[in-house]
Formats: C-alpha cells, sequence, structure tokens
C-alpha cells in the first residue's frame, strides 16, 4: 500500500533534511524551496514534484529522478551528471548552463525553458520531447531527434554535431549559426526553421530534407539568382 503525498513549502533545507524526507519513500512536493548549491548527489526522487524551487549550482548527480516533475525551478549551473529523468517533465524555469552529460533524458518531456548553454554530451534521449526551449549555445552532439517533432526549440549557435533529425519535423524553430557538421536530415521537414547563416557550400547537409521555396530562394541568392 503506498503512502500519501506530502508537500513541505518555504524551506532552505540541508542535504541531511532531505536524506530524512527521501527515506519514507513517500511522493513529496517541494515548493518554494531554496535547495541552491546542496550535494543532492545520488538520492532517490522517484515521483517527487520541485514546485518554483531554486536548484542553483546544486548537484543531483547520480540522482534518481524517475517521474519527477520541475515546475518553474531556477536551476542555472546545476549539474545533472549521470542523474536519471525518465518519464520525468521539466516544465519553465530556467535550466540555463546545466550539465546533463551521460543523462538518462528517454520519454523527457521539457516546455517553456530556458537551457542557454547546456550540456547533455552523451546523454540518452529515446522519446525527448522539446517544446518552446531555448537551447542557444548548448552542446548536443551525436543527440537522436529522429522522427521527433520540435516546436519552437531555438538552436542558434548550438553545437549539434552528428545529430540525427532524420524525418524530424522542426515547426517555428531555429538553426541559424549552428554548427551542423554530419548531421542527418533526410526525410526532415525544415520548412519552418530559420536557417540563417547557412551558406550554399553547406546545403549538402540538408541532402534528403524538405525546405521551402524562400529557404532554397535565400540559399541561391548567394549565386546571384534569383527564384521566383
Amino acid at each position: 500500500m503506498s503512502s500519501a503525498p506530502r508537500t513541505f513549502a518555504d524551506l532552505k533545507p540541508t542535504r541531511a533534511d532531505i536524506e530524512s524526507i527521501c527515506s519514507t519513500q513517500q511522493p513529496t512536493t517541494l515548493t518554494n524551496c531554496d535547495l541552491d548549491g546542496l550535494d543532492l548527489s545520488d538520492l532517490n526522487f522517484t515521483g517527487w514534484c520541485f514546485d518554483h524551487c531554486g536548484f542553483k549550482r546544486t548537484s543531483l548527480k547520480g540522482a534518481q529522478l524517475e517521474d519527477t516533475r520541475f515546475k518553474s525551478c531556477r536551476a542555472a549551473e546545476s549539474s545533472f551528471l549521470s542523474a536519471t529523468l525518465q518519464e520525468s517533465a521539466i516544465d519553465g524555469g530556467d535550466f540555463s548552463n546545466t550539465d546533463f552529460r551521460n543523462a538518462m533524458l528517454a520519454d523527457l518531456k521539457i516546455c517553456h525553458c530556458k537551457m542557454t548553454g547546456a550540456d547533455l554530451t552523451d546523454a540518452k534521449t529515446a522519446d525527448l520531447v522539446l517544446e518552446d526551449v531555448l537551447l542557444v549555445f548548448a552542446i548536443l552532439p551525436k543527440l537522436s531527434f529522429r522522427k521527433v517533432t520540435l516546436t519552437r526549440v531555438n538552436f542558434s549557435e548550438a553545437d549539434l554535431r552528428s545529430c540525427d533529425f532524420r524525418e524530424a519535423i522542426f515547426d517555428d524553430c531555429s538553426l541559424r549559426d549552428a554548427n551542423l557538421e554530419n548531421c542527418k536530415f533526410e526525410d526532415a521537414d525544415l520548412r519552418g526553421a530559420d536557417l540563417g547563416g547557412v551558406r550554399l557550400s553547406d546545403a549538402r547537409r540538408f541532402k534528403g530534407a524538405h525546405i521551402s521555396k524562400r529557404q532554397a530562394a535565400d540559399l541561391l541568392s548567394q549565386l546571384g539568382l534569383r527564384v521566383s
């Protein structure tokens, strides 16, 4: 028989306090709590909800965060290195310059979130959902977005080397000045993407993708040609 969920609000807990709460293995909601700078590595937060909490420079390295919700949290410069966020959600908030390297992000939904400069190197991202996410200058090499619909995602100047965008749909997104070296775009729908900064000499990276006449005209204009 599962325990009833508990709620704590307006706390500034220590790691020992959080360990005590975790030990009960009850679903828990923390609201407006200050967790800035804490070492919360390797703890089990499965089923928790963090609502308007502060995680600035907090370490959640190796933490278990399955089915966990982050609502409008402030987590700039925090670490989720090797953490498990499977079937979880990040809704709103600031996760700029956050370390998600080697994290398990399968079935993770990220919406309305700032993730400028976030590092997702070697993260596992199967069925990752992105909507209204700012990933400017983010580090995302070799991630798979195959068959994913990306909605209002800003990848401007991001490191997207060797990413798999095959059959992906870009809806009001930006790839402006991103590093697209060795990316795969076969059968991707790029008509809803800002391709600013892409030179005609780099157009081969979009082999097999669908682009609009306007986008084609922008590329050909570099040769002095006009498409009508």
